[in-house]
């Protein structure tokens, strides 16, 4: 078998022989000469073959030759081969300049005929046949994207001399409150718990002397909502750090993290990224912006706009309207929106002891919610009554607080979502779009 090249390779070779592999994407039957679109997950190659047809004279024909224009015309979109042939430079062909003459093709394994989802499908057919959706170039993208955004912040953060952990996703105790949970049998009539958050660990890192951790793994959330930015299980992207001073130097460590991931993909897939979803992706600037609650509860107010919510938070058109007056005002994509109060964040969040507010923040990306940091309380007599306080049972946490008893350094950290991030990036509507295999309430295949 020949040695197989990828589509992206082909401009850098020579005219000659060549093998490639992929799948079928379109066929042109034409009377005279087949075309044949191949793509791989590199990119698409014309293949062309001169027709040979049965002559209507019934004279003898090249068995080989009609043999190939045959296997051809029968080709089904999605059918996956290995074509061999001649390689030529053409200016003349405007997928990327270069074509193969077919030699011959090798089916690996055959389509049938009628494709279940069509380029106008609507999103949930196109999440029941995920596997071909994925196919489409743009889809391709999101996934190199991805990866890039990951390899990125992993970079930052080894580099800094952070420690990655995986954390365990089977709780025997809620990671942070009794809802939302999803309930998994154990052994011996035990109930375990799938973790909505690695924050009870990120933090046991620290009183172990870890000093700067990072993780990247899944999370669950037994959340009953279908907006676009909810599943119930998603990849979140998380921080740690000791001996910090306040929330502001986790928020310094994170719009960092997020320039150096952004410029990554800018400068790797900038240009792909614009013919593909016509977005410019924007290198953020820092600092962020940053705009206490308080002050973007009186400026969403000025802008119209009345929040519906009793809590005192930010809801999702609140969210808009601050992040609008922030791209007005700055041209900036992010925004820190700090001191919240107590009665709407978790009882490990610290408070400033002089405004009775806590120590900890929400990044906005073009409107939408994508992190919570905060500086986390460590001393163990101030999270028990802050745990009251939320109707928590102290007992029921003990393992938790365990980990404020034998001594603990100053220390904050980040959760984010990694599909916000990247649905946000490239301007689409729904995490959906950016997730691998979407989990929703009702969505559990393929």
């Amino acid at each position: 078998m020949s040695e197989r090249t990828l589509v992206q390779q082909l401009q850098s070779r020579e005219d000659g022989p060549v093998s490639v592999s992929g799948w079928v994407e379109t066929v042109r039957d034409q009377k005279k000469v087949q075309f044949v679109i191949l793509r791989d997950e590199t990119g698409a190659v014309q293949l062309v073959n001169p027709a040979t047809r049965p002559a209507e004279d019934g004279s003898a024909q090249d068995a080989a030759a009609l043999a190939l224009t045959d296997l051809i015309s029968n080709l089904s979109t999605g059918t996956f081969l290995t074509a061999t042939g001649e390689l030529k430079h053409d200016e003349r062909v405007k997928l990327g300049g270069v074509e193969i003459k077919i030699g011959g093709l090798e089916i690996a394994a055959a389509a049938l005929p009628e494709t279940p989802i069509a380029a106008d499908s609507g999103l949930d057919k196109r999440m029941d046949w995920r596997f071909i959706d994925l196919r489409q170039r743009r889809n391709n993208l999101v996934f190199r994207i991805q990866t890039t955004l990951e390899h990125a912040m992993r970079s930052y953060w080894v580099e800094r001399d952070y420690i990655e952990v995986h954390s365990p996703k089977l709780m025997a105790s809620p990671s942070e409150s009794n809802a939302e949970l999803f309930e998994v049998p154990y052994f011996e009539d035990k109930t375990a718990y799938l973790a909505q958050s690695p924050q009870f660990f990120k933090q046991m890192a620290q009183v172990a002397g870890f000093g700067k951790i990072f993780e990247i793994a899944p999370a669950f959330r037994a959340d009953p909502s279908f907006t676009s930015r909810h599943a119930t299980e998603f990849t979140s992207i998380d921080a740690e750090i000791s001996w910090i001073d306040s929330h502001e130097d986790v928020a310094r460590m994170q719009e960092e993290l997020l320039q150096t991931a952004i410029r990554a993909v800018a400068d790797k897939h900038g240009d792909e990224i614009k013919a593909l979803f016509d977005i410019d992706v924007v290198v953020p600037e820092l600092p962020f912006p940053r705009i206490p609650l308080a002050e973007a509860r009186e400026i969403v107010a000025a802008r119209g706009y009345a929040i519906p919510r009793t809590d005192g938070d930010l809801d999702p058109e609140g969210e808009r309207q601050i992040a609008a007056h922030v791209q007005e005002t700055y041209g900036h994509q992010f925004v820190f929106i700090t001191d919240y109060h107590p009665e709407i964040r978790a009882f490990y969040h610290m408070r400033d002891e002089e405004t009775g507010l806590t120590k900890s923040y929400d990044l906005l990306f073009n409107g939408v919610e994508i992190t919570t940091g905060a500086q986390r309380e460590h001393r163990v007599d101030v999270l028990i009554e802050q745990a009251k306080e939320k109707g928590l049972d102290p007992e029921h946490l003990d393992f938790y607080l365990d980990f404020f008893r034998f001594g603990a350094p100053p220390h904050g950290g980040f959760g984010m979502g990694l599909a916000r991030v990247l649905m946000l990036l490239l301007g689409q509507d729904s995490i959906r779009e950016v997730t691998y295999l979407f989990r929703g309430p009702t969505r559990l295949a393929p």
